[in-house]
């Protein structure tokens, strides 16, 4: 059995939670009616690049969590079975950016900038991959009949996901590299 999260890092989980989904209440960057970016991911990666991917996976969690809950999330929802992959899972995975932490705690410590600028990349690209995967995976199973006639659902959810994938991944990784490189303390846990 895992290490339980202390009171600071589930306040931390909590407070981060909100504010991603103050981001997300901004609204996005819209490319097509299917492809939009944000920077909403930011405080998700934050608490995943400070405390690992346990937190991140349960600030991704609470983050879709409280999309559902508030209502940011209908007319996204068509049925129980892909609410939940793309609201509790596809969330969630954004914390696999964690997976991470250890080697960027490292890189903050030593003040090796340019390390720490590629493992920030790593870990964005990763978290924000391990999320689109489960929207990917939705979107050919319960959006591809919205797809344009004779595109393919797979063809039309790899479009889609892949470029909201990157755009916002891209997004977020400037925004963190930009704060990280002049505010390391932001990750720093002592």
């Amino acid at each position: 059995m895992g290490k339980k999260m202390s009171l600071r890092i589930l306040i931390e989980v909590a407070i981060f939670a909100a504010f991603a989904m103050m981001l997300d209440m901004i609204p996005s960057i819209q490319v097509t009616p299917a492809i939009k970016f944000s920077f909403a991911m930011v405080p998700i990666f934050i608490v995943a690049l400070r405390w690992g991917a346990k937190a991140g996976f349960a600030t991704g969690f609470l983050w879709g969590m409280l999309q559902v809950v508030s209502g940011e999330a209908a007319g996204q929802i068509l049925t129980p079975l892909q609410g939940f992959i793309e609201f509790f899972v596809a969330f969630s995975f954004v914390g696999a950016a964690g997976w991470f932490a250890p080697a960027v705690q490292k890189a903050v410590w030593s003040e090796g900038k340019t390390r720490l600028v590629l493992l920030l990349f790593a870990a964005i690209f990763v978290g924000g991959f391990a999320r689109y995967t489960w929207h990917f995976i939705a979107g050919i199973i319960f959006w591809g009949k919205f797809a344009p006639s004779g595109q393919s659902a797979f063809l039309y959810s790899l479009i889609s996901n892949g470029t909201s994938y990157i755009i916002s991944s891209l997004a977020c990784f400037i925004v963190i590299a930009l704060l990280v490189t002049t505010a390391p303390r932001l990750l720093q846990v002592k």
